[in-house]
């Protein structure tokens, strides 16, 4: 398998063809396949490990101590790996989540039971003391242990927790050769990794222009958008692309968006290299090909990332449907109703929340589109004060309550939610360590060198554009966006198509505009970073999502669609940009 990878002795004279097949835990299950099958690759990517994942792995494991890995990527290896064979691909995945030991021995014993002769390494070490109640707790590692495996001979490398662009980070140094200092062509890799690691949304998936992507004009539209793949130069250069044939697009404008995403400072730390996300420059190649040059790197910090993750507590919720005329009153009703059976409990949840979402039409043609939602999330630490005390209070009034009393669902007992948080550790902390094929374990050291991460001095932007005739429209209509999560924080990059709207946003939607657009913001605290090169601003926005996604603190629990709701909001934009 090794040898076809390497095309007869090419590695490092020759660009390095990875590609990228899962996004998160439970992305396509065919695109592995896919990806396979659809042209020349020398490695190819899972990222199986969002933040909330790490959470799921940990209650499998407490079922089953053998268990702890992502066991999709057992599934569509069982389909894949004598493809991977054939071909000469090399698979390097994150899939081994809290347990990467086990699933490298259930790889090889799977090889064994379809035949297929392949050397398995994985890598290990992110694992950290718990913290008292906490359920894991790992720090992200970086492309070294990667690079190792593979320089091993490895056909098959899984992982535990590394960063997401540390599956790219780590086939790059081994195929170039790079050593650990050599922080331009490491961040040019790292910035190539942040593009890959979410799948399709670097060809058009959740895309704010997915009208230029979804030709829906077609009888049989194609809307499985293909996986995309980065061909990295040995100078750290990478042209992002996609296989030929497949549906979606690559552009600046969904390079830019998945550039954004989830990201904070121009200082884009890592284990294995500061990226400066305000030097990346993004120039159109052609049809479905966009070139990331310039990117300048720096040491990276002293310190490793890691995520802890615990049981927060017990919530519970209700959605009340209120149809017809009166909503507001009829809300306030069951409001009051709800509120007084809950305070004459035995005790009360401590933290009850209401949400009244105005989904209904007057004069509406169905009933369904004639109602309006009122929610009633509860959360307490006790199971017992968001069980029977709120669903017995939401439904033994229903005969006594407002006309069309009903539910969306039967209340139930509550159920455990999970928050995530971020902290940072000395390196030393964690020791990262290759499992190479024969079972020797080498200690991969963290990097000499680093340097402590510093705010970036203030850029310039171009002048305002001269006053003109303005228009009220959505910001959407000349702006893009893509938001995201950051455990309890959120992110939203916002950006424009042309250097006039560039002169006009970097002047116009500032931290006080943004919380003027976005009220939930108001009371937070916001910061405002600006990449010029992209045309872009990046507003990293604390404490909106409470302890994380798992926490389900509001009604969008990871920021997916915070950008798409700024778009919407409407500003006094110029008439020459319209």
């Amino acid at each position: 398998m090794s040898a076809g990878g390497e095309r007869g002795g090419e590695r490092g004279r020759r660009p390095l063809r990875i590609g990228n097949a899962s996004g998160f835990y439970g992305d396509r299950f065919d695109a592995m396949r896919e990806m396979l099958t659809g042209g020349e690759l020398d490695v190819l990517t899972g990222d199986y490990l969002a933040e909330l994942t790490l959470l799921i792995l940990g209650r499998d494991r407490l079922k089953d101590a053998r268990l702890g890995y992502a066991k999709t990527f057992l599934r569509q290896l069982e389909e894949n790996l004598a493809l991977a064979h054939e071909r000469g691909v090399r698979i390097v995945a994150n899939a081994g989540g809290l347990n990467p030991g086990a699933l490298a021995d259930a790889v090889r014993e799977l090889a064994e039971r379809v035949g297929v002769p392949v050397r398995v390494a994985h890598v290990e070490g992110d694992s950290l003391p718990l913290p008292e109640r906490a359920l894991t707790a790992n720090a992200y590692l970086g492309g070294g242990g990667i690079a190792r495996c593979l320089g091993a001979d490895a056909d098959v490398v899984v992982t535990g927790r590394v960063t997401d662009a540390a599956l790219v980070t780590g086939p790059a140094a081994w195929w170039f050769g790079w050593g650990p200092q050599e922080y331009d062509r490491l961040a040019g890799a790292v910035v190539a990794g942040h593009v890959l690691e979410c799948g399709t949304q670097a060809t058009g998936g959740n895309y704010a222009f997915f009208a230029d992507v979804f030709d829906r004009s077609r009888e049989r539209p194609k809307t499985r958008l293909g996986f995309p793949l980065a061909e990295l130069h040995a100078d750290g250069t990478a042209v992002i692309t996609k296989h030929p044939g497949t549906a979606g697009r690559v552009d600046t404008g969904t390079v830019t968006a998945q550039l954004l995403y989830e990201t904070g400072p121009p200082r884009y730390a890592g284990p294995d290299v500061t990226a400066r996300l305000d030097t990346v420059r993004l120039t159109r190649e052609g049809p479905d090909r966009v070139r990331i040059s310039g990117v300048r790197g720096e040491a990276p910090p002293p310190t490793l990332k890691a995520g802890v993750t615990r049981v927060g507590g017990w919530r519970n919720e209700v959605v009340f449907v209120l149809t017809g005329l009166d909503v507001e009153a009829k809300a306030a009703l069951v409001r009051e109703q709800l509120e007084d059976a809950l305070s004459a409990a035995r005790s009360r949840p401590a933290e009850v929340r209401w949400e009244l979402v105005r989904t209904d039409r007057p004069d509406a043609d169905t009933q369904e589109r004639a109602s309006a939602l009122l929610r009633l999330v509860v959360r307490d630490p006790d199971p017992a004060n968001v069980g029977r005390v709120v669903s017995g209070a939401a439904i033994e009034g229903a005969l006594g309550s407002i006309p069309g009393f009903h539910v969306t669902a039967p209340p139930g007992k509550g159920a455990p939610y999970g928050v995530f948080e971020a902290v940072y550790v000395n390196a030393s902390e964690a020791e990262h360590v290759a499992v190479l094929p024969d079972g020797e374990r080498v200690r991969v050291p963290h990097p000499a060198a680093t340097r402590p991460l510093e705010p970036v001095r203030e850029v310039a932007v171009p002048p305002p554009a001269p006053d003109g005739p303005t228009r009220r429209a959505p910001l959407g209509t000349v702006a893009g966006a893509r938001s995201g999560d950051k455990g309890g924080d959120a992110n939203v990059g916002v950006w424009v198509r042309s250097d006039e709207a560039w002169r006009w946003l970097a002047h116009t939607l500032t931290v006080e505009r943004l919380r003027e657009l976005l009220p939930e913001t108001a009371a937070l605290p916001v910061t405002r970073h600006v990449l010029p090169n992209l045309r872009a601003v990046n507003f990293v926005i604390e404490g909106l999502l409470g302890e994380g996604v798992a926490s389900q603190a509001r009604f969008d629990p990871q920021a997916k669609a915070l950008g798409e709701w700024l778009r919407s909001r409407h500003i006094d934009i110029p008439e020459v940009l319209l």
